[in-house]
């Protein structure tokens, strides 16, 4: 019999820019359009786990535990900022929600007990997400 799976759904607000600074202004803009400007978005995020469930208590995790990580880890971290220029993870990198989902992977993993993160969904605006469903193995 296979695990059952638990989501649990978090909000933030964060604002951010596409681009390169060393590409022109109009370059930006013929890549990126309106998002080379600062513009931010009310993210949702829905953190998914598995594992066995706790014959003693019933429940797969811990909810205390995974929100106080996510809380922590992630939205305190990117709640009310520009992410791309205010965390660190990104100086390389741009602010696409694809590599954002990969971000929030690494500060919850290691930090997860009782259970296995399965998936991450974030949800820029009503019409876009990006699930993410960790590292291929083997990398």
């Amino acid at each position: 019999m296979s695990n059952p799976y638990l989501t649990k759904v978090f909000y933030f607000n964060a604002a951010h820019q596409y681009g390169h600074d060393d590409w022109s202004e109009e370059k930006n803009w013929e890549v990126f359009g309106p998002d080379s400007k600062v513009h931010g978005h009310n993210y949702t995020l829905e953190v998914m786990v598995t594992g066995q469930v706790n014959h003693e208590t019933g429940f797969i995790i811990d909810l205390g535990h995974l929100k106080d990580v996510v809380t922590t880890h992630v939205v305190d971290v990117l709640d009310h900022t520009q992410f791309e220029k205010e965390v660190g993870w990104f100086a390389d990198k741009q602010p696409s929600s694809e590599n954002l989902v990969q971000f929030i992977w690494e500060q919850i993993t290691p930090r997860l007990e009782g259970a296995k993160l399965h998936r991450i969904r974030l949800r820029e605006t009503p019409t876009i997400f990006t699930d993410y469903y960790g590292p291929a193995s083997g990398n």
